[in-house]
């Protein structure tokens, strides 16, 4: 290694060394030059900065004062450079603090580089710093400065900034016009995204793809599907981030079907999808209740050689929980595991979520419990799984640790605590914690929590309490309201109140059949005939049809799903043969048909066949002959469970030795031992 070396033989040799990669060898070579001119300086500097080794830049800087050589304007730039490349705003600040000492600070190319050092480092109250001190102020230090706010979550003030440059004479580029067409995606500010639009036409910038990208996705995020189609069908270029934008746009505005022909046709061109592609169409058949179709895009994205990342996650997870396919939760659980995704708490709270609607409430025990950090939306699903699956002294307990954590409850927080109070009879512990929530928590009660107070009461038997409690409401009681206090009319054969409950439900909420249903059963099971058929007539008359009953399970790779009566199942001889042999087993356990929940006006034999075909009685059959091997069977049903096939599940599960989880329009059932988890209340 040469020793002393004159400046302009070093400065040829430094940056032969850094041609060829040799950064260990171009450092040492420097270290050997006696008086570095300040365009060796900047060459190495910046040579170090390029192949992504700023730390060793900003190394080589501070080793300059060390040897008493003062930085020239150039060097300065360059380590401003190196900086901000290194995301260490106390680095930023030093060379900041330098230039100011060394009288460096009023050249306009070093100020924007300290301002968009300051930006990566997220610092804005640096950058405005820089800005302000500026005594001249070209176009790159406007747009630096409006670009920092917006890529700092401050689009506001971005704007602001984009504003007050056009006030002071200065005409934006194309780089502002790009950078700051995101603040208006953020703010959903259509007025201002195409006053800059015109902007753009006026001065010819519609050649420029990065600006014609970001204006399809502005009006993609503003909803205004046909802007962001025209200005990317007129675009001479476009790349796969403008294709991406018009696709989002699709899918959010529930143009579905356009979306999946955009994307086809994208396909078709040859442009290549990334990520973000496969993401937004994934979410978009999600979000378009495309679910089926969302598993088979996932399919075709890993095919194609792409890995999902957080969000394919998160976006495809709640496919796993509208299907209740726990197999494929399961692998994408360890996809999620094998991959490191483990870290990132959104992925980790939908897979605590989906394990909960997938009927496995252990599983989202465990991995609530591995989560390294909880925030409050964490907390809230873990609530709201227990909820839902009837733990509310689980619920309680929960909602004491999230405050001992310190995390601050919301009112989404308060609704699950409040929905496992009412489904475990917690009558005085619901109360309480709804009294609470203005007094100490500061969340004032909104009417989704009065509904929740309101189920508290009727779930528990305190009718008179819960319709009570609807007359006090500050606000005009909702349908949720209404409704569970008629749901608990039914199980407590109180038809006065009943009929109140309907009447305003049949207000409310004219097209739900789930209202006339409710009020027909407990008019019948009241054997008040007239009055029974005279709802069955009004619901005729304003064309609304019962939603048809239907159960399904998942026995393999298949979904398997019945209707009551239903025949079409390959093993139905065997459903039903087996269903006589446990019906002469229940029987002598002490099983008695429970011919109310029969609602035609046959005799008592007719009613108890007609109960033996219930979908869920059937699925449940069909789950025990195929357990392969395991201890428990999921079923899922759309509507409530029938009250006869409740007891008759209760009676299986002692029988066979199983342990059966039904999930209906309400919660979930764990039948064990030839008990309920709902203890007969649900």
């Amino acid at each position: 290694m040469p020793t002393n070396l004159p400046s302009h033989l070093g400065h040829r040799l430094v940056k032969a060394a850094l041609n060829v990669g040799d950064f260990r060898r171009a450092q040492q070579l420097f270290d050997n030059i006696l008086q570095p001119d300040p365009t060796t300086c900047y060459t190495l500097i910046s040579g170090l900065t390029t192949y992504g080794l700023p730390h060793e830049a900003i190394r080589i800087y501070a080793s300059l004062w060390a040897r008493g050589i003062k930085p020239q304007n150039s060097v300065f730039l360059a380590v401003a450079k190196a900086s901000g490349a290194s995301r260490d705003v106390l680095r930023v600040k030093e060379v900041h603090d330098d230039a100011i000492r060394c009288g460096m600070i009023s050249d306009v190319f070093l100020g924007n580089a300290l301002i968009h050092a300051y930006g990566k480092c997220k610092c804005t109250e640096g950058a405005r710093r820089v800005f302000d001190d500026l005594v001249v102020k070209d176009v790159v230090s406007w747009t630096c400065m409006s670009s920092c706010y917006v890529n700092c979550g401050l689009p506001r003030q971005g704007l602001a900034v984009f504003h007050e440059m056009g006030r002071n004479g200065v005409k934006p580029n194309s780089v502002t016009v790009s950078s700051i067409l995101p603040a208006c995606s953020e703010l959903k500010d259509l007025k201002s995204g195409r006053a800059i639009h015109g902007f753009a036409m006026r001065h010819e910038m519609m050649e420029n793809v990065f600006v014609c990208s970001a204006l399809v996705s502005m009006y993609a995020r503003c909803l205004s599907v046909k802007p962001a189609r025209l200005v990317f069908d007129l675009m001479p270029h476009r790349d796969v981030v403008s294709w991406n934008g018009v696709l989002t746009a699709y899918f959010t505005n529930k143009e579905y079907e356009k979306g999946l022909a955009l994307f086809s046709q994208m396909r078709s061109k040859g442009v290549k999808a990334d990520e973000a592609t496969w993401n937004a169409v994934i979410g978009g058949c999600m979000e378009n209740g495309q679910t089926e179709e969302a598993v088979e895009m996932l399919r075709k994205m890993q095919s194609m050689g792409f890995k999902p990342n957080q969000i394919t996650i998160s976006s495809f997870l709640p496919a796993c929980s509208i299907l209740e396919s726990l197999r494929m939760g399961k692998e994408v659980h360890c996809y999620v595991f094998r991959h490191w995704l483990v870290w990132d708490l959104t992925t980790l709270t939908a897979v605590v979520y989906m394990y909960a609607k997938c009927g496995d409430l252990n599983l989202s025990r465990n991995v609530f419990g591995m989560m390294h950090r909880k925030d409050v939306v964490a907390w809230n699903t873990m609530i709201i799984a227990n909820a839902m699956h009837g733990n509310g002294k689980e619920v309680l307990l929960l909602f004491e640790s999230m405050l001992q954590s310190g995390m601050r409850p919301n009112s989404v927080t308060f609704t699950g605590v409040l929905s496992g109070c009412s489904h475990s009879r917690l009558v005085e512990e619901g109360l309480q914690i709804f009294n609470s929530m203005g007094r100490d928590h500061q969340v004032e009660p909104d009417a989704n929590h009065y509904a929740c107070m309101v189920d508290v009461f009727s779930r528990a038997g305190r009718l008179d309490e819960a319709y009570e409690f609807i007359q006090r409401m500050p606000m005009e009681p909702t349908a949720s309201a209404w409704g569970a206090l008629l749901g608990a009319c039914r199980v407590y054969k109180n038809v006065e109140l009943a009929k109140v409950s309907a009447s305003k439900l049949f207000e409310i909420e004219p097209n739900n059949p789930g209202n006339y249903v409710s009020l027909f059963n407990i008019l019948v099971t009241a054997k008040l005939w007239s009055e029974a058929s005279k709802a069955r007539i009004l619901m005729k008359e304003r064309g609304i049809t019962k939603t048809p009953g239907c159960s399904w399970l998942q026995v393999g790779n298949r979904v398997y799903t019945f209707v009551v009566g239903d025949k079409n199942n390959m093993e139905s001889d065997k459903i039903y043969g087996f269903l006589d042999e446990l019906d002469e087993k229940m029987k002598l356990a002490g099983y008695k048909p429970d011919t109310d929940y029969v609602l035609q006006d046959v005799d008592q034999e007719e009613k108890a066949a007609s109960l033996c075909s219930h979908s869920e009685r059937l699925a449940v059959a069909f789950g025990i002959l195929n357990l392969n091997g395991q201890s428990s069977i999921r079923v899922f049903k759309n509507l409530r469970i029938c009250g006869d096939c409740h007891s008759v599940i209760k009676y299986i599960s002692k029988v066979v030795g199983v342990t059966i989880i039904v999930r209906d329009s309400l919660r979930f059932h764990h039948f064990r031992n030839g008990n309920c988890s709902c203890q007969d209340l649900w």
